[in-house]
């Protein structure tokens, strides 16, 4: 089981953003993050600088990282 990640903003990040490049994760995990995250919707559209976002433990957060395999005979 993954644990849970502390993430940093970055100058100009917006969440989808952040956790996409630090995280792996696609706007579906938003509102999973914002509810982990009390206030953080609150902020703003673009997050302060230093702004730590936690996003919660999962079994499948490590999974939505992998890309599947395409190979040219498929």
């Amino acid at each position: 089981m993954a644990s849970e990640q502390r993430l940093v903003a970055r100058s100009g990040d917006k969440l989808d953003l952040l956790i996409w490049r630090e995280a792996g994760l696609g706007p579906a995990e938003i509102s999973r993050v914002c509810d982990a995250n009390p206030g953080l919707a609150d902020l703003g559209l673009i997050l302060p600088l230093g702004t730590v976002v936690i996003v919660p433990a999962t079994a499948d957060t490590a999974a939505t990282r992998v890309l599947p395999l395409i190979q040219l005979w498929d």
